[in-house]
């Protein structure tokens, strides 16, 4: 009998240890499969299928690494960049906090993006706006879950 109840405070205690944690669907790795910006009244294309990029979100922090797919082995063009920092998710508003990135100059600037997730398909579409640089323009990326 003591055993049976030894058991069964055992079990109740780690099934109430078991804190469960909600699910966030903006969390994993993703790539890159396109991107348009729009400046003033023209849109085109910054999706460079000579390189890869991708963007990996946590629960506190974002980081996003792009770099040529030849290794750098043509200097003349050899990519790579990357940033990352604290963001926010707040329904479909999805705001990043860019304390990370090799182009210094646009560190600490704050981004508000609209993300839809429909499948493995991220849809984010936002401003990037820093006046100091002469920088505004809407961007829309969209980007496929890596497995």
């Amino acid at each position: 009998m003591k055993k049976a109840v030894s058991i069964f405070i055992l079990i109740i205690t780690l099934t109430s240890c078991n804190s469960e944690k909600k699910e966030n669907p903006i969390e994993g790795t993703w790539r890159l499969i396109s991107a348009e910006t729009t400046e003033k009244d023209s849109t085109f294309s910054t999706f460079n299928p000579k390189t890869k990029m991708i963007k990996i979100i946590n629960d506190t922090h974002f980081a996003f690494f792009n770099h040529d797919l030849n290794n750098g082995k043509d200097s003349t063009n050899a990519v790579f960049f990357g940033g990352g920092g604290k963001y926010t998710l707040k329904d479909s508003t999805y705001t990043e906090n860019l304390e990370f990135f090799n182009n210094r100059q646009w560190e600490n600037n704050k981004f508000e993006f609209t993300v839809k997730i429909k499948n493995d398909t991220l849809i984010q579409k936002g401003i990037e706006k820093i006046e100091k640089l002469g920088v505004d323009r809407v961007i829309i990326e969209k980007y496929v879950r890596e497995k």
